[in-house]
C-alpha cells in the first residue's frame, strides 16, 4: 500500500543515508522500522498484562535459599 507521510527533514536525510549504507530501499527501511516498533509495543502490552494478572497473587513459598540461588543463575543469563 502506498502512503504519504510528513517527517522532519533531518530524520528523512538520516533515513536516506542509512538505507543507502544498508543497501536497501527507503520503503524497506521504513517497513523494518515500523515492524520493530510494533513488535516492541506488543511485547510491552504482554508484559503489562502479565504484571496485572500476577500482581494480586501471593508471593511464592519457595525456600529463600533456593530463590537466592535461582536469581544468581538468572542474573548470569543474557536477555536479548
Amino acid at each position: 500500500m502506498k502512503t504519504a507521510i510528513s517527517i522532519p527533514d533531518k530524520i528523512f536525510k538520516e533515513a536516506e543515508a542509512l538505507a543507502h549504507q544498508m543497501g536497501i530501499s527507503r520503503s524497506e527501511l521504513y517497513v523494518t522500522a515500523i515492524t520493530l516498533f510494533l513488535e516492541s509495543k506488543s511485547e510491552i502490552a504482554i508484559t503489562e498484562s502479565l504484571n496485572k494478572i500476577y500482581q494480586d497473587l501471593p508471593q511464592s513459598a519457595v525456600d529463600p535459599l533456593l530463590a537466592k540461588l535461582q536469581l544468581a543463575v538468572l542474573s548470569e543469563e543474557k536477555w536479548d
